[in-house]
C-alpha cells in the first residue's frame, strides 16, 4: 500500500454489506469498469475504520492503495491537495510519469521547478492540470494491479478540489480505477459547498452511494466484546447503545471508560475530558498544542512550536511526551511525517476546551513558525493561523502570497478569496501597500480577474467598478478596458458603455495613446453589445488606427472582430477582419481577443448556415479555451453553448457527455441551452423545470428566452395549449420590454404561440366546436411576426436561414390554424431548415404529410 491510513485500534465488525458493494467495484475495476463509492456518514460512525478495512481488503486483493486527505483550513483550503497527496505517491510508475511528463501544468503544480512560470501570454491550462491529473490517476491502474484510490473528508475539500473530483468522476471511461471518497453528513449546513456537487455526483451512474449507519444491538455487543475482551452485560450495553446511540467511536470511549454503567458519562465531550485529564499534564498541553493545526499537523512543525512551551524545554521532551499521548491512544503515526488524533471528534474537543487566550497565543506560535522556515507550512497556512491570532499585518500579507500561490497553479476560486480576505483587511494595515508592493486598486482588478477566471461574472465586475470607482479619473479610465469586458460578461452592456464614454471623455484631452487605443475598441465592443453598430464601426476604425501607430496588436485585433461581426453580410470582408484579427490576438498572446474573434467568427458561421464550419471553429475555441485555463470566463462559456446548440440543430439530441467541470454560476445557463435537445427527445419535465427559472428571466433575458420558448414548445407537446398560448404573450411582453419591440426571436415566438393554437384548433373541429377565438388570437401572433420580420434589424439586414425557416413555418402554423392547411407552405419550411436544421425538417415534414393526405395526395404523404 502506498501510504498507510490512519491508524485507528478500533476491532473491524459488521458492515458486511457494504464491503460486498466495495468487493463488487473492486471486481469491475480490474475488468476496466472504474467507478467511485462515496462513504457518508456522521463524525464517529465508523468511516476511518471502515475505510482502512477496504484498503485491508483491497491490498490483498493485490490492488494499489493510494490514501490522501482532504484538511480542515477554514474556507480555502489547501488547492488540489488530496490529489497532489496522491500523485507524489505515484510518482515513480512510467505511466504516471509519462502523463506528468506530456503536462506542463500537471508537472507545475507537482514539481515547481519542472516548467517555467507561465505569463498572460502563455496561461498554463486549468483544463489540461485537470485532464492531467485525470491520467495520471488513471494510468497507475493496471489490470493485475487496479488502483484504488481513497479521500478522506470530503466535507473539507478546497474549492478546486471538488471541481477536479467532479472532472475526474465524469472522465471515468475504462480505467482499472476505484475512488473512494468519504464525508461527514452532520458537517453539511444547507448551504455546505459540498452539497451541489453531492447532488451531482450522486446522479452520475458510475457511483455508488453507501451511508455508514450506526451499530445495531446486536453488532455493538459483538464490538464491546472485542474492546473489552469479555461478553458485556446486557445492562451496560444497553447504557453505552442509549448514550452512544450506536455511535462506534463514542461507544468505544464509554467502554473503555472504566466507569460504573449508573454513571456513564452524558456526552462525548465529556468522556474525552474524563479521558485526557487522567493524562500527564504535559500530554494534555501537547494535545492542545497539537488541535490548534487540526486533525493533522506535521511531526516537525509540531515540535517546533512545542519548543517554546515550559513542558518541553527540548526536543528529547517533546518525543517523550509524544510517545505517551501515542501509548494512551490520543495521538497517533501516519506515515514518517504526520502526527494525527486518533479521531476528529477528539481533536475538536480539544481545541474546544482551550481558552481564548490560549487559542490566540498558540496560533500566533505556529504563525512565527512557519514564517521563520517556509518548509513548514504554506502561505495558506500561516495566513489562517495568522487571522487565528488577530496578526492582521502577517494576515493580509500571509493572504496575498496565498493567493499569488493559488493562480500559479490555477485555482482561481481559491485566489479570489484570499485577495477578498486581502481587501477585507486593508484598513486595519496602515502600511498594506507597502508590504505587498501592490495599492487597493491593483489588489481589486486582481481579484476582478481571478473572480472572471473562476466563472463569477457578476463577482468580478462589482470588484472591478469598485476599483474604478475608488480611484483617480486618469487610472480609471485606463482600468475600463478590463472593467467593460467584466461588465458585458455580467450583462451590464449599458454599464459597459457609459463607463467607457466616461473613460474616453478623460483621455480625449491627452490625445493619441496606447491606452487610449486599448479603450477605443472596449467601447467599440460594448457599444456593439448593445446594438450601436454604426457608433461602433466609427469607434472600432478610430481604435484600429490608433493601436496600429502604437503598436497594440490586442487592441488593434478586438477592434477588428467588431468591424467583422458588423460586416456580416459582406462574407469575404468579414473573413478576412476575422483572420487577421485571430492572427494579431495570437501574436499578442491575448487570449481574451483571440477567444472573442473566434466566438464571433463560430456565430457568423452558425447564423450563415454554415453549420460543418461553425462546429470546427467552435470545437477549437473550445479547446483553446480549456487548454489556457479560461473556459469559464464570458467567451469560453459562449463557445460551449455555441456547442450544444450546433449540436442540437444538426440533429444529436443525446444530454451532454462532456467532461468539463461546470463552476456553479454558467450551470444555468448551459442547462438552458440543453432545453432544445430536452424538448426534442420529449422530456417530461420541461415544463416544470422552464417555470422554475421564470425568476431568472430579468438577471439574463437571452436565457428567458430559450426556457421560455422551449417551455411554450413542450407545453403543446404536452397538449396543454392555453399554457402555451399564456406564455407566448407573457414572454413576448417581457421580451420587449428587456429588448425592443421587434426584438428577432419574436419570429420563433410567434410561430410556436401559433403551433399550439393550431393543434388545439384541430382537435376543436373534430368534435365540431368554434375556432374563431383561435384564429382571432393567431391572427396577432402572425402580424406580430410579420411585423418583426419587415421591422426588426438582424446585423447585416438580412434574416438568416433559421430566421427565414421559422417566417415559413409560423405562416404555415396559421394556414393550419385556419383550417388551410396548404403543403406549398410546409413545402417552403422544409426548403428554408434544410440548411442542416434536422429536426425541424423532420417536424415541417411531418405536417407536409399531415397537408398532403387532407388534400388527397395520399402516396405523396
Amino acid at each position: 500500500m502506498d501510504r498507510v491510513a490512519v491508524t485507528v485500534d478500533l476491532p473491524f465488525v459488521g458492515r458486511a454489506e457494504q464491503l460486498e458493494t466495495f468487493r463488487a467495484a473492486l471486481a469491475r475495476a480490474r475488468d476496466g469498469e472504474p467507478s467511485a463509492i462515496l462513504l457518508s456518514g456522521d463524525a464517529g460512525v465508523g468511516k476511518t475504520r471502515l475505510l482502512t478495512r477496504l484498503a485491508e481488503v483491497a491490498q490483498a486483493a493485490d490492488a494499489r492503495v493510494v490514501v490522501s486527505h482532504c484538511v480542515d483550513l477554514g474556507d480555502v483550503g489547501l488547492p488540489y491537495l488530496p490529489f497532489t497527496e496522491a500523485l507524489s505517491q505515484l510518482r515513480g510508475d512510467e505511466a504516471v510519469d509519462a502523463a506528468v511528463a506530456t503536462r506542463p501544468a500537471l508537472g507545475r503544480l507537482l514539481d515547481s521547478g519542472l516548467v517555467e512560470p507561465a505569463g498572460p501570454a502563455e496561461q498554463t491550462a486549468r483544463g489540461q492540470l485537470f485532464d492531467g491529473i485525470a491520467s495520471a490517476i488513471g494510468a497507475a491502474g493496471r489490470p493485475d494491479r487496479p488502483l484504488v484510490l481513497i479521500i478522506e473528508d470530503l466535507h473539507w475539500a478546497d474549492p478546486s478540489s471538488r471541481d477536479v473530483l467532479r472532472f475526474l468522476i465524469a472522465r471515468l471511461r475504462s480505467e482499472r480505477l476505484l475512488l473512494v471518497a468519504s464525508y461527514r453528513t452532520d458537517d453539511l449546513h444547507r448551504r455546505h459547498p459540498l452539497r451541489p456537487v453531492l447532488s451531482e455526483l450522486l446522479r452520475h451512474p458510475r457511483v455508488d452511494h453507501v451511508e455508514l449507519a450506526p451499530f445495531t444491538p446486536a453488532e455493538l455487543a459483538q464490538f464491546g466484546a472485542v474492546i473489552t475482551g469479555r461478553s458485556v452485560p446486557d445492562e451496560v450495553l444497553q447504557q453505552v447503545l442509549r448514550r452512544s446511540e450506536g455511535n462506534a467511536y463514542f461507544a468505544q470511549e464509554l467502554l473503555e471508560s472504566e466507569t460504573d454503567a449508573a454513571v456513564l458519562p452524558v456526552s462525548l465531550a465529556d468522556v474525552l475530558h474524563a479521558r485526557l485529564e487522567r493524562l500527564d499534564p504535559a500530554v494534555q498541553t501537547l494535545a492542545g498544542i497539537a488541535s490548534v493545526a487540526g486533525r493533522r499537523v506535521s511531526g516537525e512543525l509540531l515540535a517546533a512550536v512545542a519548543l517554546g512551551e515550559p513542558d518541553f524545554p527540548d526536543g528529547a521532551a517533546v518525543d517523550r511526551v509524544l510517545r505517551e499521548a501515542i501509548a494512551h491512544h490520543v495521538l497517533v503515526t501516519e506515515d514518517a511525517r504526520w502526527i494525527v488524533f486518533r479521531h476528529a471528534l477528539l481533536a475538536e474537543a480539544v481545541y474546544a476546551d482551550l481558552l481564548p487566550g490560549e487559542v490566540t497565543r498558540l496560533h500566533r506560535a505556529y504563525q512565527r513558525r512557519i514564517a521563520e522556515d517556509g518548509s513548514l507550512g504554506s502561505s495558506a497556512e500561516l495566513a489562517h493561523h495568522a487571522l487565528r491570532a488577530h496578526e492582521l499585518p502577517v494576515a493580509l500579507s500571509a493572504s496575498y502570497a496565498a493567493a499569488r500561490d493559488a493562480m500559479d497553479v490555477l485555482a482561481p476560486t481559491e485566489a479570489l478569496r484570499h485577495l477578498e480576505t486581502v481587501i477585507s483587511l486593508w484598513d486595519a494595515v496602515p502600511d498594506a501597500a507597502d508590504r505587498i508592493g501592490h495599492d487597493l486598486i491593483d489588489v481589486q482588478m486582481s481579484a476582478a480577474r481571478a473572480a472572471s477566471r473562476a466563472g463569477q461574472p457578476g463577482r468580478a465586475a462589482g470588484l472591478a467598478v469598485g476599483a474604478l470607482d475608488g480611484t483617480d479619473d486618469a487610472r480609471a479610465a485606463r482600468l475600463t478596458p478590463d472593467a467593460a469586458y467584466y461588465l458585458i460578461d455580467d450583462v451590464r452592456e449599458q454599464e459597459a458603455v457609459q463607463r467607457s464614454e466616461q473613460a474616453l471623455a478623460v483621455l480625449e484631452s491627452q490625445g493619441p495613446s496606447a491606452d487610449r487605443a486599448r479603450l477605443l475598441a472596449a467601447y467599440a465592443r460594448s457599444l456593439l453589445n448593445c446594438d450601436r453598430d454604426d457608433d461602433s464601426r466609427v469607434i472600432a476604425e478610430r481604435a484600429v488606427a490608433e493601436a496600429r501607430e502604437f503598436g497594440v496588436p490586442e487592441a488593434e485585433a478586438d477592434a477588428l472582430t467588431s468591424l467583422a461581426v458588423i460586416a456580416v453580410n459582406e462574407a469575404d470582408v468579414a473573413g478576412d477582419l476575422f483572420a487577421r484579427s485571430l492572427e494579431l490576438a495570437r501574436a499578442a498572446g491575448d487570449l481574451t481577443a483571440e477567444l472573442r474573434a473566434t466566438h464571433n467568427l463560430t456565430a457568423n458561421r452558425y447564423y450563415a448556415g454554415d453549420l460543418d464550419r461553425a462546429w470546427t471553429i467552435c470545437q477549437a475555441g473550445i479547446e483553446r479555451a480549456r487548454s489556457t485555463g479560461v473556459l469559464w470566463m464570458g467567451y469560453g462559456v459562449g463557445l460551449l453553448l455555441y456547442r450544444e446548440l450546433i449540436r442540437y440543430v444538426r440533429g444529436d439530441l443525446h444530454p451532454p457527455t462532456s467532461g468539463d467541470w461546470v463552476p456553479e454560476a454558467a450551470r444555468t445557463t448551459l442547462s438552458t441551452i440543453e432545453f432544445y435537445a430536452a424538448v426534442a427527445r420529449g422530456d417530461a419535465d420541461v415544463p416544470a423545470r422552464g417555470r422554475a427559472m421564470v425568476v431568472d428571466w430579468k438577471r439574463d433575458p437571452m436565457m428567458a428566452m430559450t426556457s421560455g420558448g422551449c417551455t411554450i414548445d413542450a407545453l403543446t407537446w404536452a397538449g396543454d395549449h392555453q399554457a402555451a398560448v399564456d406564455l407566448t404573450f407573457r414572454l413576448t411582453e417581457f421580451m420587449s420590454e428587456a429588448w425592443n419591440d421587434y426584438f428577432l426571436g419574436g419570429i420563433w415566438l410567434s410561430a410556436l404561440g401559433l403551433a399550439a393554437l393550431a393543434d388545439r384548433a384541430d382537435r376543436t373541429r373534430l368534435t365540431g366546436g368554434d375556432t374563431s377565438a383561435d384564429e382571432a388570437t393567431g391572427a396577432i401572433f402572425l402580424e406580430r411576426m410579420e411585423q418583426t420580420a419587415r421591422r426588426g434589424r438582424p446585423r447585416g439586414g438580412r434574416l438568416g436561414p433559421e430566421g427565414r425557416g421559422w417566417v415559413a413555418r409560423a405562416r404555415a402554423e396559421h394556414a393550419r390554424l385556419t383550417g388551410r392547411n396548404h403543403p406549398e407552405l410546409w413545402r417552403a419550411a422544409v426548403a428554408e431548415f434544410d440548411y442542416g436544421y434536422r429536426y425541424e425538417v423532420a417536424r415541417s415534414r411531418w405536417r407536409l404529410a399531415e397537408a398532403l393526405a387532407a388534400s388527397g395526395d395520399r402516396p405523396g404523404a
